[in-house]
């Protein structure tokens, strides 16, 4: 008999939840019901002000009707089309509004589900495009430590946070890592991009000593969010631009959070000055509303690819949801708004409130730095003796009963609120962090 037929005193069991203290959950829930605007609410109806847009996604804030209307009117027209040897209009459509988001010469859009996709989907790309401009010995990934680029094998492997790493054995073969960009004794409470680390690029040299003409890509994150919030010191970005064009090897950068305003701008790449050659995204494309990724490459890679293979499929990769319909219509009206109601400009427009509120917090009890850029904030807390991360997950319990939602990473509290934040939600957001980190200093 299905043991899970069975009435139980409660139905969480079945689902398996990811990245998350499933015990700890099932005994204590805190579930959202429903969301608007800048908030969530429980299923008993308290209201939870959102401090992270979702996960780093809800950019235009939550329940957005253009968005909602645009998925039904889809559903109802077309509710799915394969793209493999076939294509429907809107996806033509929605990857041509998406580059014209995109820097300038990134012009060629391939559709994914999800930011993992994205990473696993830019490197097959690099190493494509490598073998079809004739060198095929280019194989080695270069990642950085800390990074983040999803939970595939391939993002796995340029990733470099241990605890995702450290149950799944063997990773990819031929990947490296460059040094993380944390120098807490040089930069800490620094403001926007900290002073000092641009050298920190330098060490691709190293590995071009190592390892030869074998490097296909290095992929990092502009601006890395889920290893708790690591801005990139000035000149590091330009420098690592700088090697691999000496050196032959295609920069990719993860977008999937910096991406769609967060920073300012309608890709990190050009608040920070330095355009890669990949850039993946996801999150902010939908608004969250229907998963969607998204890879965005120089002409000159889709070109050399496509014309490297005289007939037939030029490319054995893609996905089943590739271009989605309902993704796509989604995609587009989350797109309508990001333009029309200007968010990288709004987040120019309130990040120096945001930044000061972000520093604020910095005579908190056990905060040991903040670090800040755009519409994001990390605000890293002492460790309690023996447990790592222990602190934190107590102020994120704390905060989501006082009615705000935060993330954590160890013991990072990371914010990323709606890009339609307005100034008293930035005064709630860290009074109530400030008054849990007060509570928890235990």
């Amino acid at each position: 008999m299905n043991e899970l037929s069975i009435p139980r005193p409660n139905n969480l069991d079945a689902f398996w939840m990811p990245y998350s203290d499933n015990k700890y959950f099932k005994d204590k829930p805190r579930l959202l019901a429903r969301a608007e605007g800048m908030l969530y609410f429980t299923p008993e109806g308290r209201e939870v002000l959102d401090g992270t847009a979702g996960l780093w996604c809800c950019n235009a804030g939550h329940g957005r009707r253009e968005i909602v209307e645009a998925i039904q009117k889809q559903a109802a027209i077309l509710d799915f089309a394969p793209t493999f040897q076939l294509g429907h209009p809107i996806a033509f459509e929605a990857a041509a509004r998406v580059a014209e988001l995109t820097p300038e010469g990134l012009d060629r859009v391939f559709f994914t589900n999800s930011g993992s996709e994205s990473a696993d989907t830019a490197l097959k790309i690099a190493l494509a495009y490598q073998r079809a401009r004739g060198q095929a010995q280019r194989v080695r990934l270069v990642g950085r430590e800390r990074g983040y680029h999803g939970v595939g094998f391939g993002g796995m492997s340029v990733g470099g946070i241990g605890t995702n790493r450290k149950q799944f054995g063997a990773m990819l073969p031929y990947v490296d890592h460059l040094p993380h960009t944390h120098l807490p004794e040089q930069n800490a409470f620094s403001r926007g991009l900290p002073q000092h680390g641009a050298h920190l690029a330098d060490d691709l040299e190293r590995l071009v000593a190592l390892h030869g003409d074998t490097i296909a890509a290095v992929m990092v994150e502009p601006l890395a969010g889920s290893t708790g919030v690591l801005v990139p010191p000035v000149g590091y970005l330009q420098r690592l631009r700088d090697l691999c064009d000496k050196h032959g090897i295609l920069l990719i950068y993860d977008e999937v959070i910096t991406g769609f305003g967060r920073i300012g701008t309608h890709f990190g790449s050009e608040r920070l000055g330095v355009t890669p050659d990949i850039m993946t995204m996801a999150k902010g494309l939908t608004n969250a509303a229907v998963p969607m990724g998204a890879v965005a490459v120089k002409n000159e890679i889709y070109e050399t690819i496509i014309q490297g293979t005289a007939a037939g499929i030029e490319f054995f990769h893609g996905y089943t949801y590739s271009g989605h319909p309902l993704a796509a219509a989604a995609a587009l009206a989350a797109i309508d708004i990001h333009v029309r109601e200007d968010l990288p400009g709004r987040v120019r427009a309130i990040e120096g409130y945001w930044e000061e509120a972000a520093h604020s917090m910095r005579s908190a009890p056990n905060v040991i730095d903040i670090r800040n850029h755009g519409l994001i904030a990390g605000i890293e807390l002492s460790s309690l003796a023996g447990k790592p991360g222990e602190r934190a997950m107590r102020v994120f319990r704390r905060c989501f009963d006082d009615g705000l939602l935060v993330r954590v990473t160890g013991d990072i509290v990371a914010l990323s609120p709606p890009l339609i934040i307005e100034k008293h939600h930035v005064d709630r957001i860290f009074t109530t962090l400030g008054d849990a980190i007060h509570k928890e200093a235990a």
